[in-house]
């Protein structure tokens, strides 16, 4: 057997046939080898030929156990932190690569006056991991259930005083029988997400939802209250603003709480280490609004019928695999920061390190994963027709006045999954829906952004909970609402579904033609890595 076999111990395969191997071989480079091989807690995988032999193999078990018993547990030499096993960024369901790439950003068409605004611009973007479709009514609905289920089991909590009580067949329960809490304090032991010990900043103890405790309606509360009769009453519509008697959510509470680190702002104006600022200055709170905005099929078109789409689009079975709509730029926000905590608390139950957040792609991100790794190209297939060679049309958009659907074959938003995907397997990047950026607007990006992952970043929180800083938020200048938009929609003509076009609109405004993706930075070089 040749030497170089010998370098793929490395590689948590050992290779064995003979003792004259072992013996050739440098003691301390074996020694060495193996405390690498351990470190990683690789498993030992033997070829066929060497588990075949009953004698090989025993021999190759007592050389392993020979070379564990004689590694010293501290060499005095610079190993680092040991116990860490390797780890390469998983790549999310419903996620494709992009690449990390340099491209050239703005218009692909002829356009003058356009050209000093936003003259093209070369950009180099990191890897990242994109939804290879737009964000769907079913998906985002799964974000609006888990705000149900968490006001319910607030709302439980609250009124049971932390405890509820089961009753069994009708049989008298006693006081102190069947008690779940569904709001509790954490203090398990071994739970080291959240702190058990943590009080609010009026000295409350901090509850935290036990999303494990099933709602049955089996349960009552401890004056005998069931618990369907208490959410009635807490949840849903009353008195005159029922619909035909109609047991319907009152979407106004549905409201969505988190948390997130402005490291921008601590980057900027907390630069004295050793005179540190207290970190609650950049800790925003967010208290979101997530039902989506059903009425903006009518608001969007004067003089037009389209009620039928605002009473069907978001809750009808039909839909369920339409990009949503009626999303603002800060429920889009919400909705990335709920499907990060998500994952999050995956991650930490099985005990593996979390990935990055996942988030709205800027600007650059999202042109240059439209453009799907080519040059210069107008539309994300290439171009520069918006129709092949059959005449047939390659995305949902406006091609002529009057005409929404004969020619493309959808007058509203299709099916996330129409049409074709572009180099990247990203569909619908022209067209469909217009899709949120986390990129403020200035007509002069291209000027003055960074050429390594540039983006214009302006942060207004939407609402506030306090009156004072909500009067703040009121007084803002409405131009510093504006968000950039990319990808052109369904009601729009070829222009704006072009790679490089580039419009607005105001954060705190749902429209029925636009939606978002969310992309998720990839943590290391390349996806292309093995190690």
């Amino acid at each position: 057997m040749k030497a170089k076999n010998i370098g793929k111990l490395t590689s948590f395969h050992i290779f064995a046939t003979s003792q004259e191997l072992y013996l050739k071989r440098n003691k301390i480079t074996m020694r060495n080898q193996l405390m690498d091989f351990i470190a990683k807690k690789g498993a030992l995988k033997m070829p066929k030929a060497l588990t075949a032999s009953p004698a090989l193999r025993l021999f190759a078990m007592a050389t392993v156990a020979v070379f564990f018993a004689g590694c010293p547990s501290d060499t005095g030499d610079l190993i680092g932190v040991q116990g860490r096993s390797p780890w390469l960024h998983p790549q999310p369901p419903g996620m494709v690569y992009v690449r990390t790439g340099t491209f050239h950003t703005g218009q692909g068409t002829q356009d003058v006056f356009q050209s000093y605004l936003e003259p093209n611009k070369q950009m180099t973007v990191t890897g990242f991991w994109m939804d290879e479709t737009e964000i769907t009514n079913n998906e985002y609905r799964q974000f609006v259930h888990h705000v149900i289920d968490s006001l319910a089991r607030a709302i439980l909590d609250e009124e049971t005083g932390g405890g509820v009580h089961l009753e069994l067949a009708k049989k008298p329960v006693p006081p102190e029988a069947g008690v779940a809490l569904f709001t509790s304090r954490v203090d398990d032991p071994d739970d080291l997400e959240y702190d058990p010990n943590a009080f609010d900043n009026e000295g409350n103890p901090i509850k935290y939802i036990n999303y494990d405790e099933p709602l049955d309606k089996k349960y009552r509360s401890k004056n005998g209250d069931n618990f369907d009769e208490i959410l009635y009453r807490r949840m849903d519509y009353q008195g005159a603003e029922r619909f035909r008697f109609k047991r319907q959510i009152d979407t106004r509470k549905l409201k969505y709480h988190y948390q997130w680190q402005d490291l921008a702002l601590a980057a900027n104006i907390d630069r004295d280490k050793y005179n540190a600022m207290n970190r609650e200055r950049f800790l925003v709170d967010e208290d979101v609004l997530v039902y989506p905005d059903t009425l903006c099929w009518i608001r969007d078109f004067t003089y037009s019928y389209n009620e039928p789409m605002a009473r069907q689009y978001f809750w009808h079975p039909r839909y369920d695999d339409y990009p949503v709509v009626g999303v603002n730029w800060a429920q889009a926000r919400a909705f990335c920061h709920w499907r990060t905590h998500l994952k999050e608390s995956y991650w930490n139950r099985i005990g593996l390190p979390n990935t990055e957040d996942f988030r709205l792609p800027t600007e650059y991100e999202w042109e240059y994963a439209a453009r799907g790794g080519r040059i210069g190209n107008r539309f994300p297939w290439g171009g520069p027709y918006a129709r092949n060679s059959k005449g047939c049309m390659l995305a949902n958009f406006k091609p002529m006045r009057g005409d929404y659907g004969a020619s493309d074959g959808g007058v509203y938003p299709v099916r996330v999954d129409s049409y074709f995907p572009n180099d990247f397997g990203l569909y619908n990047m022209s067209g469909n829906v217009s899709e949120w950026t986390s990129t403020a607007w200035d007509e002069t990006n291209n000027s003055f952004v960074h050429d390594l992952n540039g983006n214009y970043d302006i942060y207004i929180k939407e609402h506030s909970e306090d009156a004072k800083e909500q009067q703040e938020i009121m007084n803002v200048p409405i131009s510093r609402k504006r968000k950039v938009i990319r990808g052109g929609s369904w009601k729009d003509v070829a222009y704006y579904i072009e790679c490089g076009a580039r419009t607005y609109e105001y954060q705190d405004t749902s429209k029925s033609y636009v939606g978002f993706r969310c992309v998720q930075s990839y943590i290391g070089r390349s996806n292309q890595d093995s190690k």
